[in-house]
């Protein structure tokens, strides 16, 4: 409970380096998923398949995501999927996504296992510009992240690539809100 506490904070404090600011009036900027529930654990097939890496034992089927009540003003979202955990101390960036149009208000369930035109991929640990799942090895669960960022980018105003570090040094002054999201796994 004391690592769940710990990613939250970080969370909040990534939110208030970039800005945010307080929720709009019209209820709580939320990111939900019906796929799983808050803390909870993924399924197997949202974890990885890299068959070369023992690992991986999913299908890779990125989870569905939604989103409600953006800040005004919002013209672009931004989502990374974080593990803490993975490959201490630094851990595992799983995806960077940015220029996501206001207009989206989320993913169905797979629709991000590869690239799209409702966002801008940026570059994973593992270069990929696409979700890729959890490949945790055996012991206690790691904990994903997923961060939702409600920005005043334009959708084109980032170039394609950018790593997690170079996205949140982008973002940097231009994120209105964020919210999170965080699922467990651990290798059955």
């Amino acid at each position: 409970m004391l690592l769940r506490g710990s990613i939250l904070a970080v969370s909040v404090a990534l939110a208030a380096l970039c800005g945010s600011r307080a929720a709009s009036a019209q209820g709580a900027f939320t990111l939900t998923s019906p796929s799983f529930k808050d803390g909870e654990r993924l399924a197997v097939k949202n974890a990885g398949n890299n068959k070369s890496n023992p690992n991986c034992v999913g299908e890779n089927v990125s989870p569905a995501l939604s989103w409600s009540n953006p800040p005004e003003g919002t013209k672009s979202f931004a989502l990374l999927m974080f593990d803490p955990e993975g490959r201490p101390p630094g851990g595992v960036s799983h995806w960077v996504a940015y220029g996501i149009p206001a207009s989206v208000t989320g993913f169905a369930e797979g629709e991000v296992s590869k690239p799209s035109d409702k966002y801008v991929g940026g570059t994973s640990l593992m270069k990929l510009s696409n979700y890729f799942g959890p490949c945790t090895p055996p012991g206690p669960q790691h904990h994903y992240t997923f961060t939702l960022m409600a920005t005043d980018l334009e959708p084109t105003a980032l170039a394609p690539g950018l790593t997690r570090e170079e996205a949140i040094k982008a973002l940097e002054g231009h994120v209105k809100q964020a919210t999170g999201l965080i699922g467990a796994f651990s290798k059955p």
